[in-house]
């Protein structure tokens, strides 16, 4: 993907501004009131993951009326036994309630059964197989949410948003799908599994569904905003993964050197999210999307302490992609930045390859993850700072 000057990048900030009001309406707009009454009848809800997202994801759950099941896939095991016990949870440091109906890898057909909604909340990688089990024992399920983030590519390599993955399994299935909730925002599990404030955003096709969902789902502490610009809440959730990769290499430059990059991050910070936008729409979303929570709202927090961010810091300060990568694993931590950047690429490639030379970010991001960039400072530099007029 070539990299270069990006012809009218002046215009973000004033662009920027104008939609910061806009959403930040839309926010308050579409909220629930926080003293909302719990559910007159409980629901069941499942979650299929039991990783940071999926277990931290419980406590509002329990909080606001659920009947909670957590499934945890063939890699879960040493976390459903943390949960089990009453020890903090090991990704999240969080005791998990006992409320919380802990289900094992091979006893996924209880955890589905009579359920009411299921929340996918596995890696992107593993999307695919877990919905091609789950899906065929998804009786009378009444809405898919999904809290996992990232791209698919389909068996002839096209690469697809994850809510159209599983309508193509579904089909391929001959079962039916039920609507799918794309969540996304600034949530970190530590904090959502803790019961501190936290804003999200719950995105569907169908916006009485989405809003559906927020309802029931909300509480005092966990408030959520709904919309039916599916695309852009699924284009800012993997994209951000990405884009924080280069915060975190700012923050790394700092480490390495003792002198702030600041000023290198917060371009790289808008320049992320003028990208996201232009993808977006680019794909069908609504360009204020990328500037509300599922974009500059998820980008910031990530930016601040998430683990692409951490992945990020480590090849700013010298670690070569590969041996940083290979860190995260050893700790378990998971890098959903790393596979979507490739992803994401082909993704332009194929669909929006008219705007590539607008993308200078992600394309250098990219090339530093495939070795191809020896000093990372000059390559991001290139990427954010505007071009001389």
């Amino acid at each position: 993907m070539p990299r270069g000057p990006v012809p009218g990048r002046s215009d973000l900030s004033e662009q920027a501004l104008n939609l910061r009001w806009t959403v930040a309406g839309f926010v308050l707009a579409t909220g629930f009131p926080a003293n909302r009454k719990k559910q007159e009848h409980m629901s069941s809800i499942t979650v299929l993951g039991a990783g940071a997202m999926g277990s931290g994801l419980t406590r509002p759950l329990i909080d606001s009326g659920w009947d909670v099941r957590l499934w945890g896939t063939w890699l879960d095991d040493h976390l459903i036994d943390a949960i089990e016990a009453g020890t903090p949870h090991p990704r999240i440091d969080v005791v998990i309630s006992d409320k919380v109906k802990t289900f094992r890898s091979d006893q996924l057909a209880q955890a589905l059964e009579g359920t009411d909604v299921v929340v996918m909340s596995v890696s992107s990688d593993g999307v695919p197989g877990v919905a091609k089990l789950a899906l065929p024992l998804m009786k009378n399920v009444k809405a898919l949410w999904m809290t996992s983030k990232g791209f698919s590519p389909d068996p002839e390599g096209n690469i697809q948003l994850l809510p159209d993955t599983l309508r193509r399994i579904a089909g391929e299935l001959g079962v039916e799908l039920p609507p799918v909730v794309a969540i996304a925002g600034p949530v970190k599990a530590n904090e959502c599994g803790a019961g501190m404030p936290t804003a999200t955003i719950y995105g569907c096709l169908n916006h009485e569904v989405s809003k559906d969902a927020a309802r029931s789902a909300r509480t005092d502490v966990y408030a959520i905003a709904a919309t039916n610009d599916e695309v852009g809440v699924e284009i800012c959730a993997p994209m951000k993964n990405v884009y924080a990769i280069a915060l975190g290499i700012a923050d790394g430059l700092q480490e390495a050197t003792g002198i702030p990059h600041h000023n290198l991050k917060a371009a790289a910070f808008a320049q992320a999210v003028r990208e996201m936008s232009l993808l977006g729409v680019k794909l069908g979303a609504r360009p204020e999307t990328a500037f509300g929570l599922p974009g500059v709202g998820d980008l910031e927090v990530t930016g601040l302490s998430g683990r692409n961010k951490v992945y990020g810091v480590r090849i700013g300060r010298g670690e070569t992609p590969t041996e940083a990568f290979e860190e995260m694993k050893r700790l378990e931590q998971t890098v959903e930045g790393v596979p979507a950047t490739g992803l994401a690429v082909k993704l332009v490639e194929q669909r929006a390859a008219d705007i590539i030379d607008d993308l200078p970010l992600l394309a250098t991001i990219d090339a530093i993850l495939k070795g191809e960039v020896e000093d990372v400072k000059s390559a991001l530099s290139a990427a954010v700072l505007p071009a001389r007029p």
